[in-house]
């Protein structure tokens, strides 16, 4: 299953070669949020793997970026005792411009007042 999160670049790791064959990469992202008239901040430190490890370079701190993900899970055991470690993998980053602009009418658009004139005239029934 996938998701995604909207929120600021405020962190870039370098990438680590955890095996011959297995690299890492990690950045993170705060999302802030009203919630009841207060400001909740949270940090989302999220991972990339393999070929997506470049995913981060195109992105400055301090942009506002969209990441999609997926949750992954795993168990791991050492001397008896179990932990779990969860991870958000991301696949995906794209910019996210925040100001609103104008609409831009079509060249074929018009408004009511520039409609063309019926050729009949104003004689219609209604």
């Amino acid at each position: 299953m996938s998701y995604e999160l909207t929120g600021i670049l405020i962190a870039k790791y370098d990438t680590v070669q955890r095996t011959a064959t297995f690299k890492t990469r990690e950045f993170v992202i705060e999302k802030s949020e009203d919630i009841g008239g207060r400001i909740i901040t949270n940090y989302a430190k999220f991972q990339c793997v393999q070929d997506k490890t470049t995913l981060p370079d195109r992105f400055s701190i301090g942009e506002t970026v969209k990441v999609h993900f997926n949750i992954k899970g795993t168990k791991w055991e050492k001397n008896g005792q179990v932990n779990y470690i969860t991870n958000l993998d991301a696949w995906r980053m794209e910019s996210v411009n925040l100001q609103q602009q104008e609409p831009v009418a079509a060249p074929n658009d018009f408004t009511l007042s520039e409609a063309p004139s019926s050729p009949v005239g104003d004689d219609l029934p209604f």
